[in-house]
């Protein structure tokens, strides 16, 4: 089964995903593949590993031992061309719709497709909305584009019915880490009555009651990744995972 598949399939089990952002900026190797291990036990559906800015040297180890710690998928969620390892179960093959940098939209892909296929990692097309956020975030500034009004839901809309027709898989709506202000879940609504694809959440949730309100109002996904860091970690991890799967129990 392809890890797309598997996706589609824990949609339908439990409604909505529970998916945790590893930053391989904020570890070792050895201390992301233990945190990763705690993510799985704590109740994650699955992984996303990645950076908007990568300062590491160190990202195919990182990856490596991550793979090498859980049975979840694991998934690269890229900043660029770079960001690539055949270690990895599949990568969300971003487009940057939201903006109009012909970069993101569509100069990395075509640098990193034939590397993609080479490793015979299996790609994900996403359409990527950035939203803005009520601050500027490391995703905004270093893609040098501006995010849709997070009051426009109609925009978001607009843009990921066109994804949806340019045969993309997945939507992703993020707010970026550390946002002010998550996506709202009436956003969420909205787009989940207007297109068929599975929408994936990200960015800025730091209560399990946010998170599951975005779930409720459905998300396929929800992703969790600075609100993570800490010692009660794993605590808020299960409380993000109940949160998140209370959503198949609605």
């Amino acid at each position: 089964m392809s890890i797309y598949d598997t996706l589609l399939s824990i949609r339908k089990k439990k409604r909505t995903g529970f998916l945790v952002l590893l930053d391989p900026d904020r570890g070792t190797p050895s201390t992301l593949a233990k945190f990763a291990k705690t993510m799985e036990l704590a109740g994650a559906d699955g992984l996303l590993i990645g950076s908007s800015l990568m300062m590491s040297a160190s990202f195919e180890k990182a990856v490596q031992a991550v793979k090498k710690a859980v049975s979840i998928p694991l998934i690269i969620f890229p900043n660029g061309s770079r960001m690539l390892s055949g270690s990895a179960d599949a990568i969300l093959f971003t487009s940057l719709i939201s903006g109009r940098n012909p970069n993101l939209l569509i100069e990395e892909q075509v640098k990193a497709a034939p590397a993609i296929k080479s490793l015979g990692l299996e790609a994900i097309s996403t359409g990527y909305i950035l939203i803005e956020s009520g601050n500027i975030t490391s995703v905004s500034y270093l893609s040098n584009t501006v995010p849709i009004p997070r009051d426009k839901p109609e925009i978001v809309k607009a843009h990921a019915l066109a994804a949806e027709y340019l045969g993309m898989k997945m939507i992703y709506l993020e707010a970026g880490s550390g946002a002010a202000e998550p996506v709202s879940a009436k956003t969420v609504s909205e787009l989940k009555g207007y297109i068929n694809l599975p929408i994936i959440v990200g960015g800025g949730i730091t209560e399990p009651s946010h998170a599951r309100r975005i779930a409720r109002a459905g998300a396929s996904f929800v992703v969790i990744g600075n609100a993570l860091e800490g010692d009660n970690s794993i605590r808020l991890a299960e409380l993000f995972a109940e949160a998140i799967h209370s959503n198949g129990r609605a």
